[in-house]
């Protein structure tokens, strides 16, 4: 709470008070960051601004994840209807409402039960991309009864179901592979500056120790092994199982082939060479089916001496 007051002190300070200390930014390798403005200076953009207000509820929990990893902190984001992870919140238009008033009106759609003051202010960021958006943050810490009771009554709001799907708690916790816990969850998609402002509060906040946040950022970066198909993996082996005896009884079937060709070349080898003529008679009738064949093909020509016989016993009838 007083991380969060003194950024809120900050914030409302005029800019003839002296210089101002510089702003805290986040320092996570692998995270884009955003520029960050006090309060007072976010209050004098023009009209060609748009502000949004989102909140992040939260409360200590003493809670152990399988009786040995402390949850330390419970944090709520919500599953928005986009199927993006984000904050409770929205845009506030400052022609009608204070930052404050118009986050409330927003809060008590989502949530129903919660109401926050400018004591509860953390920061405010100017947003990347083609639209001239200022996102301002606040946070509140709660008891773990209340936040409790705030995910109860989240169930029945108004947009629940419809713009909210539900609320979720972030993991702060890494498991020993390091991907479990809060790797998995930032890797996740999140909405705007969402996953900026979760990582900055955990920070300025001192909920997760600052090369945790690098080492849960980091192992989202990592390129992740391709996924181990267990069922085509057993396919395969069974195939192969299956297989072996055909294989064996192939190959025995060859060898036994084999075998009978080499042992009737012994056998020719053993027997005596063929007379000539014999040879010769061989050859004769090896050479006959071929000769058959051929004239079996070729057209039969008729002889040129019976074509002038008949050609001459034609007249003389």
């Amino acid at each position: 709470m007083a991380a969060m007051g003194a950024m809120a002190a900050l914030g409302a300070l005029p800019a003839g008070a002296g210089a101002l200390p510089p702003l805290p930014t986040l320092g996570v390798p692998g995270v884009p960051e955003l520029k960050p403005l006090t309060r007072y200076e976010a209050m004098r953009l023009g009209p060609g601004w748009s502000h949004s207000c989102h909140a992040m509820l939260y409360a200590p929990n003493p809670g152990m994840l399988f009786g040995r990893i402390p949850l330390r902190y419970a944090v709520l984001m919500q599953m928005r209807f986009d199927g993006l992870l984000g904050f409770p919140g929205g845009f506030v238009d400052r022609r009608y409402w204070s930052l404050e008033d118009g986050l409330n009106r927003v809060l008590g759609l989502g949530l129903g039960c919660v109401r926050l003051t400018e004591a509860d202010y953390l920061c405010s960021h100017l947003t990347e991309g083609p639209h001239r958006v200022v996102a301002h943050f606040y946070a509140r810490q709660l008891t773990l009864e209340e936040l409790h009771t705030i995910e109860i009554s989240a169930v029945h709001s108004r947009d629940h179901g419809l713009e909210v799907m539900g609320m979720v708690r972030v993991p702060l916790y890494t498991q020993k592979d390091r991907m479990g816990g809060l790797p998995n969850f930032l890797g996740n998609s999140f909405v705007g500056t969402a996953k900026f402002q979760l990582l900055f509060a955990l920070k300025i906040l001192n909920m997760v120790p600052e090369e945790k946040l690098a080492e849960a950022v980091a192992a989202t970066q990592k390129p992740k092994k391709p996924a181990i198909d267990h069922a085509a993996a057993a396919t395969a082996k069974a195939a192969n199982e299956l297989a072996g005896p055909a294989r064996a009884g192939n190959e025995f079937q060859d060898s036994a082939e084999n075998q009978a060709a080499a042992q009737a070349a012994a056998e020719l080898a053993e027997q005596p060479a063929a007379a000539p003529e014999s040879q010769a008679a061989l050859e004769q009738l090896a050479a006959a089916p071929v000769a058959e064949a051929v004239a079996a093909e070729q057209p039969v020509q008729p002889r040129a001496d019976a074509a002038a016989e008949q050609a001459v016993a034609e007249p003389m009838e």
